[in-house]
């Protein structure tokens, strides 16, 4: 997910989508720990993509104080 498409989201659909991600994360990591996944790389690109995901919501915090 991009940036950009990031930005469009609402902070609540936001806020929702960083959970549903964090779950996807953390499954897919159980996954590739019990048996390989074919593109372990995927698994980098989640995590960053969440963290993309966080920075934008601590973005729209500092921005509304």
């Amino acid at each position: 997910m991009k940036i950009a498409e990031i930005r469009e989201l609402t902070t609540g659909d936001l806020k929702e989508r960083v959970e549903a991600e964090v779950a996807n994360y953390q499954q897919m990591v159980l996954n590739h720990a019990i048996s390989p996944l074919d593109n372990p790389a995927q698994i980098r690109q989640l995590r960053k993509t969440i963290a993309r995901m966080k920075t934008e919501l601590r973005q729209r915090e500092l921005n509304n104080k």
